[in-house]
């Protein structure tokens, strides 16, 4: 199917592009009902697929020829799944969409280890906050520069980005992306504070809280067309509540970043605050369909995130938790040990295999749709060890990510 190209401009850094062009398995075309209104089974997926390189460019040049092993990998991880609709985290951004293309053309439509291909016609990629340097010591180590001082950490422009691709069509005229939104523009913001210093709040100072952005990489609203209805992908992948000191600057913005989708779809005066990278103001109108997905980086019961974090979304009257489980996950959590015997959590629901001696293994992967689509079924792509596709998921270093693909099937 040919691919056209459709370019919005934002009031950020660049523009957002728009692209068109084990778990039980699903059809690989959208359901011919979709077009006459009848209701359509949808799979929903997001997968942190570690296909972050450390250099710019260098994702694209492993995508090239089709022989990339950890490619093949999360390529044949998606196959399996087969989803109509699956968020990509950790996808490096590379202007004009570049990257997206050749992972589909080279990897999803070539059968990987004996998957079926698959075919996304309709993706949604634009800039992220990663490696977009400040110009602000925001680390506050003395220095100005490298990925800690950038509006989200990166060693380069879209290091971290993401990606959605779909086989239904996105409506490209109203996505919505919340990349340059100000963290000081929430109201109650928990903005972190200066340990040394008796004033509250003040690890930034005024110059940078005007230039400090909210989401580490991005916050999309991406409406996507299943016939006559549109279920709306919110996607993000906010930073790892670590990797920072007693401020707690990175927890803080975790949480806040959850938060963000917690009131987007509130309606009234919880979300008027909120504004978009064209100026529009306000969250998701009552009764819109919507699924929020991606690595959130929280985990309700275990790890170092903020407390309540995820929380914000697991306990919102308007968002249904499917609870997506996997044996392979309750496995690694025994045979593994360390940290994980101390969990408080059930490890059944665990999507992200981390070091063992800390923080053990965590449920930091979500696929939360509204209460007004019907959850079918949900799982984790986390086979045990007896099963030939653990092949696929392994142990460290991991021939794909440490992350595990989470599914969700709704009724539209």
């Amino acid at each position: 199917m040919p691919r056209s190209f459709r370019t919005a401009a934002a009031a950020s850094l660049a523009a957002a592009l728009a692209l068109t062009a084990g778990a039980p398995a699903v059809a690989d075309a959208p359901d011919a009902r979709a077009a006459v209104g009848q209701p359509v089974e949808l799979r929903v997926a997001t997968y942190n697929l570690s296909l972050n390189r450390a250099a710019e460019g260098q994702l694209e040049s492993d995508l090239a020829t089709g022989e990339n092993a950890q490619a093949q990998t999360v390529a044949e991880i998606i196959q399996r799944a087969n989803p109509d609709v699956v968020l990509l985290n950790e996808f490096d951004y590379v202007e004009g969409g570049r990257a997206v293309d050749l992972f589909r053309e080279n990897y999803l439509e070539v059968p990987q280890g004996g998957a079926e291909a698959v075919e996304y016609p309709y993706a949604f990629v634009a800039p992220s906050n990663t490696g977009i340097p400040s110009g602000f010591d925001l680390n506050n180590d003395g220095t100005v520069g490298g990925g800690d001082d950038a509006f989200g950490f990166g060693v380069f422009e879209g290091q971290y980005g993401m990606a959605v691709l779909s086989k239904y069509p996105i409506d490209t005229d109203a996505v919505r992306t919340f990349q340059t939104f100000l963290w000081k523009d929430m109201p109650g913001a928990l903005l972190p504070d200066d340990p040394s210093t008796p004033e509250p709040a003040d690890w930034f100072t005024p110059e940078e809280l005007e230039v400090v952005r909210l989401s580490s990489k991005s916050h999309w609203d991406v409406p996507v067309q299943v016939g006559n209805k549109t279920v709306h992908v919110l996607a993000s992948h906010p930073t790892p509540p670590t990797f920072d000191g007693p401020e707690d600057r990175n927890g803080r913005r975790n949480h806040d970043e959850i938060r963000f989708w917690a009131d987007y779809v509130t309606a009234g005066p919880t979300s008027s605050y909120i504004y978009d990278d064209e100026g529009r103001t306000g969250g998701l109108k009552p009764g819109s369909r919507f699924v929020v997905m991606g690595d959130q980086n929280a985990d309700p019961h275990d790890g170092d995130s903020y407390d309540v974090a995820i929380d914000q979304l697991l306990g919102h009257p308007r968002i249904t938790d499917p609870l997506p489980t996997s044996e392979g996950a309750v496995e690694a959590a025994e045979l593994q040990g360390g940290a994980n015997a101390a969990h408080t959590g059930d490890p059944a629901y665990d999507t992200a295999d981390f070091a063992d001696n800390a923080p053990g293994n965590l449920r930091a992967d979500y696929v939360l749709p509204s209460k007004n689509l019907q959850v079918r079924d949900a799982g984790v792509f986390w086979p045990v060890r007896s099963d030939p596709l653990s092949r696929l998921t392994g142990e460290y270093p991991f021939p794909s990510s440490d992350h595990r693909l989470v599914w969700v099937d709704v009724k539209v």
